[in-house]
C-alpha cells in the first residue's frame, strides 16, 4: 500500500457499480483501489438504457463530466395503443447508456488495477486482513473488501450460506438496441424525443433513443433502446436462456447468442402482441434478454467484506433505479468511512447505520418496483 493511501480496498465487480465504488473511495477518500471482474472479454450492458437520476449525475458531475454531454434529451412521454396511434404529454427526461457511463467510469479510473478474468472462488479474514483468491491461482490482500459483482454476487455467495438468494420473477425483458442510422426513418421519426411505450395485461414494451456507441449524441448518431417485459413460465427458461452457442446462461443471454428458434418464437410473438411499429423494431433489431430476478436484502456488513448494488438486493428495472441505487450505495460508504485508517478499528457503529439507511431505502424501492409490475399484470402466479 502507498504510504499517502489511509487503506487498501478489494472492489469484487468490475460493471458501473463496482468503478463507482472504487472511483469513490479513491477520489475522495484517497484509499488504493483493486477492481477484479469475472468477465475477461469487452463488457456487456445488462441493461442498455439508463434514466439519469440525481445519484448518477452526481459522480458525473464530481469527476467533471457535463450531464448533457452524456445524455439524449427527450421531450415527451407518449402511450402507444395497439393499432399505432399515439397519445403524448410534455416529459422532459435525459438518457444515457450503461456502456456510456462504463466507458467514463472506466476512464477516469485511469491506471488503477483493473483486473478481468478474475472468478472469485475464495475469501478469508484473518484479523484486519481480507483475501480474495481467484480461479487462475491469483490472490490478493487488503484491509476492506466490497462486493458489487451483481445479482448472482458471488461474494454474496461465501459470505453467507443458506441456499440461492435469487428468485425468479415471472417474467422476462426482451431487449434491442440498435443504431438509428440503421433503422427505417419512419420508425425513428416516431420514437425520436419521445419515451414511448404499450402496455396490456402481462405486456409491457418501452423504447428511447440514447448515445450511440462511441457516447456521441447528435441526431443519427444515437441508438434506439427498446426493452420488452412479457411473462414467461419458469419451465421455459431452460429452452430461452440456452444459446445458440450451447451455453446455458444465468441472468444474461447475450445479443449475438440468442439460438434461431428462440428468436423467431420471440417475433412471431411479437406480431400477435404489440403496435405495427413495435412489431417492426423487434423484426429489425439483435435480441438480447434478461430474466427479471429479484435479490432479497440481506445483511450487507460481514466482517470486512461489505455489499453494495445488486448484491445487496435488486429493484425491479421499472423503477429505473438499478443504477442509482449503487452509486447512492456508494456515496454513503464513503461518509461511514471517512477519517478511517487502517491502523484503527473498523467503524461497525458507522458502517451498521449505512447499511440499515441503504437497505430502508431499498426496501421502499423494491416495493414501488412490485407495485409497477403488478399494475401491469407482470409477474405473479406465472
Amino acid at each position: 500500500m502507498s504510504e499517502s493511501a489511509p487503506f487498501r480496498t478489494i472492489v469484487i465487480g468490475g460493471s458501473v457499480g463496482g468503478l463507482a465504488g472504487a472511483i469513490q473511495l479513491r477520489d475522495r477518500l484517497g484509499a488504493e483501489v483493486l477492481v477484479f471482474e469475472r468477465s475477461a472479454g469487452e463488457m456487456r450492458a445488462r441493461g442498455a438504457g439508463v434514466v439519469m437520476q440525481p445519484e448518477v449525475e452526481a459522480l458525473l458531475q464530481q469527476i467533471g463530466i457535463a450531464t448533457g454531454s452524456v445524455c439524449v434529451a427527450l421531450r415527451e412521454r407518449a402511450v402507444m395503443a395497439l393499432d399505432g396511434r399515439i397519445d403524448a404529454i410534455s416529459a422532459p427526461q435525459l438518457m444515457t447508456a450503461w456502456d456510456t457511463l462504463y466507458r467514463i467510469l472506466r476512464d477516469h479510473l485511469g491506471d488503477a488495477c483493473y483486473r478481468q478474468g478474475s472468478r472469485l472462488v475464495g475469501l478469508g479474514q484473518d484479523g484486519n486482513t481480507i483475501t480474495a483468491s481467484f480461479a487462475d491461482g491469483y490472490a490478493a490482500s487488503s484491509d476492506l473488501l466490497i462486493g458489487a459483482d451483481g445479482v448472482n454476487s458471488a461474494v454474496r455467495g461465501h459470505v453467507i450460506s443458506g441456499g440461492e438468494a435469487v428468485t425468479y420473477t415471472g417474467y422476462v425483458a426482451w431487449r434491442g438496441l440498435e443504431e438509428e442510422s440503421a433503422l427505417p426513418r419512419r420508425l425513428v421519426d416516431v420514437l425520436k424525443d419521445r419515451f414511448t411505450y404499450h402496455m396490456t395485461p402481462g405486456l409491457q414494451m418501452l423504447c428511447y433513443l440514447v448515445p450511440g456507441a462511441d457516447g456521441a449524441t447528435e441526431p443519427g448518431l444515437r441508438r434506439v433502446n427498446w426493452v420488452w417485459y412479457v411473462n414467461t413460465p419458469e419451465n421455459h427458461l431452460d429452452h430461452l436462456m440456452t444459446g445458440a452457442s450451447g451455453q446455458r446462461y444465468r441472468s444474461f443471454l447475450p445479443p449475438g447468442d440468442v439460438a434461431a428458434p428462440v428468436g423467431r418464437l420471440v417475433r412471431e410473438l411479437a406480431q400477435g402482441a404489440l403496435p405495427p411499429l413495435f412489431r417492426d423494431l423487434v423484426e429489425a433489431s439483435t435480441l438480447f434478454m434478461q430474466p427479471i430476478q429479484d435479490v432479497e436484502p440481506p445483511q450487507r456488513v460481514h466482517g470486512r467484506a461489505l455489499l453494495i448494488g445488486d448484491a445487496a438486493g435488486t429493484v425491479r428495472p421499472h423503477t429505473a433505479a438499478g443504477t442509482s441505487k449503487a452509486f447512492g450505495d456508494a456515496n454513503l460508504l464513503v461518509e461511514a468511512l471517512r477519517t478511517w485508517t487502517a491502523s484503527a478499528r473498523l467503524p461497525y457503529d458507522r458502517l451498521e447505520q449505512w447499511a440499515e439507511l441503504r437497505t430502508t431505502d431499498l426496501n421502499a424501492t423494491a416495493r414501488r418496483g412490485h407495485r409497477l409490475a403488478a399494475a401491469s399484470g407482470l409477474g405473479g402466479g406465472v
